[in-house]
C-alpha cells in the first residue's frame, strides 16, 4: 500500500502574495493581475518552456580540467604538515650527526601508545625519539569575518576567471572580424571561516634538542602556513611548556607541548552541487543590436500628433 502524501504547508511568500492587489492607476487603466505572479527568476521564457531556471546558464564541466573549488578540513591539516616538513624542517644533533625530526599525526592508535608507554614505538618496537606529534582538537566557527548569508540559498559568491578558454580557438578569424576573446568564469560560494586548534607534542632525549625545535616553531608563529600553490592560513602560537621526566629503569624523556591556533575557511563539496546561482559562464564576445526603420508610419499603426489643416504640426 502506497503511503499517503504529506501535505506541504504554504510558505510566507505564498500566503502574502495571495493578499496583494494590483494598482490600476487613477483612471483604472493599470495592470489587471498581481505583478508578483509574473516574476519568474532566471528564465524569461517560462511560459513557453515551463522551466523556472535558465538552462543557457548551465554549462557542462565535461573535459574541464578545473576542479570545482572546495576547501575541507583535510586541506587545512595538509597545510600544517606541509609547513612543518618544507618550511620549518625541524632537526636536532644526535651523536654529532644531524637528524631530521619526523612529524606524525596523532591518530587514535598512536595516541593510545603515547598514553600507555609514554612514547611512540615503530613497527619493530623501537622507541622513536626525537619526534613531533600533531593532533587536531577543536573547530570553532568565526562569525566576526563574514557569512554566506544562507546555506539553503548561497547567493553571496565570488568569481575568478581562467587564463585559457576552449572558446578561443587558434586562428585569424577572430582578429579579422574584431572578435573579443571569450573568458570563462567560475563562481565560488562564500566560505565559512573557522578557527582550528592543534595540540603539538615534542619528545627528545636532551633539553638542548627541545630548545632548537621550540625556537624554530616560535619563529614561524604569526605567519601564513601552507603550500603557496594551494592554500595558506595564518597560524598563532602563544605559549610553550616543557618538562623533563626521569624514571627508574627507563630512559630520560624531555617533552614540550604547545597549541597552534589557525584561522581557516571551509567550502564543502555539497555547497557546490546545490548552488542556486551559476557555477560557470562565459563572457560575451560580441553584442549585435538590430535597427529597424519604418517608412509607412500610418500603416504601422503609430499614433502621431494631431496636425493642423495646412498640415503643420502643433507646437
Amino acid at each position: 500500500m502506497a503511503k499517503p502524501r504529506k501535505p506541504i504547508p504554504k510558505s510566507q511568500l505564498t500566503l502574502s502574495t495571495n493578499k496583494h492587489t494590483a494598482f490600476r492607476g487613477r483612471e483604472e487603466q493599470g495592470i489587471q493581475t498581481n505583478p508578483n505572479n509574473d516574476i519568474i527568476p532566471n528564465n524569461p521564457n517560462y511560459s513557453e518552456t515551463g522551466i523556472q531556471h535558465n538552462r543557457s546558464d548551465q554549462m557542462s564541466f565535461r573535459d574541464d580540467d578545473t576542479k570545482q573549488f572546495s576547501v575541507g578540513v583535510k586541506d587545512i591539516d595538509e597545510a600544517v604538515f606541509y609547513y612543518f616538513e618544507n618550511k620549518i624542517k625541524p632537526f636536532v644533533y644526535q651523536n654529532g650527526a644531524r637528524r631530521e625530526v619526523p612529524v606524525i599525526y596523532g591518530a587514535p592508535e598512536r595516541w593510545k601508545s603515547f598514553q600507555r608507554d609514554g612514547y611512540y614505538r615503530d613497527k619493530k618496537g623501537a622507541i622513536m625519539l626525537p619526534i613531533i606529534v600533531l593532533k587536531r582538537d577543536t573547530i570553532t566557527k568565526d562569525r566576526t569575518v563574514a557569512n554566506k548569508l544562507d546555506a539553503n540559498q548561497p547567493n553571496l559568491t565570488g568569481v575568478f576567471s581562467k587564463q585559457f578558454s576552449a572558446k578561443n580557438f587558434y586562428g585569424n578569424f577572430a582578429a579579422l572580424n574584431n572578435r573579443i576573446p571569450v573568458d570563462t568564469f567560475h563562481v565560488v560560494a562564500q566560505p565559512d571561516y573557522v578557527t582550528m586548534e592543534y595540540s603539538c607534542l615534542i619528545q627528545t632525549y636532551y633539553m638542548e634538542q627541545l630548545n632548537k625545535i621550540i625556537e624554530a616553531c616560535e619563529y614561524a608563529s604569526d605567519a601564513y602556513w601552507g603550500n603557496p600553490e594551494r592554500f595558506m592560513f595564518r597560524s598563532f602560537i602563544d605559549s610553550f611548556s616543557t618538562a623533563t621526566e626521569l624514571t627508574i629503569n627507563k630512559d630520560r624523556l624531555v617533552t614540550g607541548t604547545f597549541n597552534i591556533r589557525l584561522r581557516g575557511y571551509l567550502i564543502p563539496d555539497t555547497i557546490q552541487k546545490d548552488l542556486a546561482s551559476t557555477k560557470k559562464y562565459n563572457s560575451k564576445a560580441k553584442v549585435t543590436i538590430n535597427m529597424e526603420t519604418v517608412s509607412d508610419v500610418e500603416g504601422a499603426g503609430i499614433q502621431t500628433s494631431n496636425p493642423t489643416t495646412d498640415h503643420r504640426s502643433r507646437s
